[in-house]
């Protein structure tokens, strides 16, 4: 994965992201930013809640919202590179890695 920031100051980050195909990061969250997701080539799957179980697959075109302290992981399902355009808007560390969410 691969980020060229855009903007950033006290309170918002942005930028493109290029994501290899078949990629998967570990569960994390944004700690107090509000992530807003545009995906402009490829495929993106997130996936968070209990045990991962709630999924939202975007395609081109799409946007994704991801709420602040929301544990989550994404990946890459689609056979080219994806390409997101990302603005985070908080305060804090960005990214947060933690443990896989809890069972049911």
């Amino acid at each position: 994965m691969s980020r060229e920031e855009a903007f950033s100051d006290d309170g918002m980050w942005s930028g493109y992201i290029h994501t290899a195909p078949g990629m998967t990061s570990g569960w994390h969250h944004h700690n107090d930013y509000d992530t807003v997701v545009y995906v402009v080539s490829g495929a993106l799957r997130m996936e968070s809640g209990t045990d991962g179980k709630e999924v939202v697959t975007a395609k081109p075109g799409d946007f994704v919202f991801m709420p602040r302290h929301t544990v989550h992981r994404e990946s890459k399902p689609s056979k080219e590179e994806a390409g997101l355009v990302v603005v985070r808007v908080g305060s804090g560390i960005p990214v947060v890695n933690v443990d896989a969410p809890e069972r049911d």
